[in-house]
C-alpha cells in the first residue's frame, strides 16, 4: 500500500470525523458501549486542526489514518506519572481505518508523530490508553512508547505511556 502523511488541513476535517466515527462504531460493535463509543464531529476535528497539528495518513488519496498531538493536557492525564520536561505533547483522537489495522499504518503515524514533535521542540509525547480489550496498549508498547503507570479516572481504567523525544 502506498502511504502518504501530511499535516491536516480544514479540508480534511469531514473525513477525519468520518473516519474517527467509524472507528468508534467498530469499537462499540465489537466491545460494547463505552467511552470509546463517541461519535466525532466535523466542528469538533476542525477545533483540534486549529489548535494542535493533526497528521493524516493518505491511501489513494482517502484518509485512512489520523492523530492529533496537542499541547494542552487531556482530562485524564495526572502530570505526577510521567517524567518531568517542560514541553510535553499529547498524542490523542488517534483511529485508524478498521480494514486496513494491522498494516503499518499506525506504527507510521507514531513515527511521524516523533518526528514532528522532535522539530517542535517537545521532549515527550504523553498518551493514555484504555486499559480494557477495547484498548491499544499493546500498540503503543510495540511502538515504543513506555508504560508509565495505570490509573482508574471517573470508573474508566486507563494506561498511560510515554515517549522521551
Amino acid at each position: 500500500m502506498v502511504l502518504s502523511l501530511s499535516i491536516a488541513t480544514e479540508n480534511d476535517a469531514a473525513a477525519i470525523a468520518v473516519l474517527r466515527t467509524a472507528v468508534a462504531a467498530r469499537l462499540t460493535d465489537e466491545y460494547g458501549q463505552g467511552h470509546w463509543s463517541s461519535e466525532a464531529t466535523e466542528k469538533g476535528v476542525m477545533r483540534g486542526i486549529q489548535s494542535s497539528r493533526v497528521i493524516v495518513a493518505r491511501s489513494g488519496g482517502a484518509i485512512v489514518g489520523t492523530l492529533r498531538l496537542a499541547t494542552k493536557k487531556p482530562w485524564a492525564i495526572d502530570p505526577t506519572y510521567f517524567v518531568a520536561v517542560q514541553r510535553p505533547l499529547y498524542l490523542v483522537d488517534m483511529a485508524v481505518a478498521s480494514n486496513l489495522q494491522r498494516q503499518g499504518i499506525g506504527r507510521r503515524l507514531c513515527e511521524e508523530a516523533r518526528a514532528l514533535a522532535a522539530g517542535w521542540p517537545a521532549q515527550a509525547i504523553r498518551l493514555d490508553a484504555y486499559a480494557t480489550p477495547a484498548g491499544a496498549g499493546g500498540f503503543y508498547a510495540k511502538c515504543g512508547f513506555r508504560e508509565v503507570g495505570r490509573v482508574t479516572y471517573r470508573k474508566v481504567p486507563l494506561i498511560y505511556f510515554e515517549a522521551l523525544v
